[in-house]
């Protein structure tokens, strides 16, 4: 799961699918783009709206995505389409660019929307971005099962 800082939309899926996921044999983790919050904890707002689910984000700390996660993961999520653009011009191959998928798309195919940033906005801007989230981390799941 990637976005922009790692504080608020990445740790939100990455709580959200490790939640739903959590009979599955999944890795799931989240990073930034950029290394403005290495090291910190969530944005409160994500830690808040996760809690809400019974999922806890305490223990996420900000990582900054690295061209070894192509080897480690199989598929990495985008949240934005310039993250998305980022991560394929990090990629060194049809393979790596192949395992960047806008994560929309698995609730509307081929719509490469972007999940909003809700850093600069109000707890509405969390709870739908929350939203979004569940619903295509749940599509995700029901393609794994």
């Amino acid at each position: 799961m990637v976005c922009l800082g790692n504080i608020c939309r990445s740790p939100l899926a990455e709580g959200i699918l490790s939640s739903k996921g959590k009979h599955l044999n999944l890795k799931v983790d989240s990073a930034g783009t950029a290394a403005y919050h290495v090291g910190k904890q969530p944005d409160i707002r994500s830690i808040d709206i996760a809690k809400k689910y019974d999922i806890d984000l305490s223990k996420q700390r900000a990582r900054q995505f690295s061209r070894a996660d192509f080897d480690e993961f199989d598929i990495i999520y985008a949240m934005d389409t310039n993250n998305y653009a980022h991560l394929i011009s990090l990629a060194s191959c049809e393979t790596e660019r192949n395992k960047i998928i806008m994560i929309l798309n698995k609730i509307n195919p081929n719509s490469y929307q972007s999940v909003p940033d809700p850093y600069y906005g109000g707890k509405n801007g969390f709870q739908e971005v929350y939203n979004m989230l569940d619903k295509a981390c749940e599509k995700i799941i029901q393609n794994i099962e």
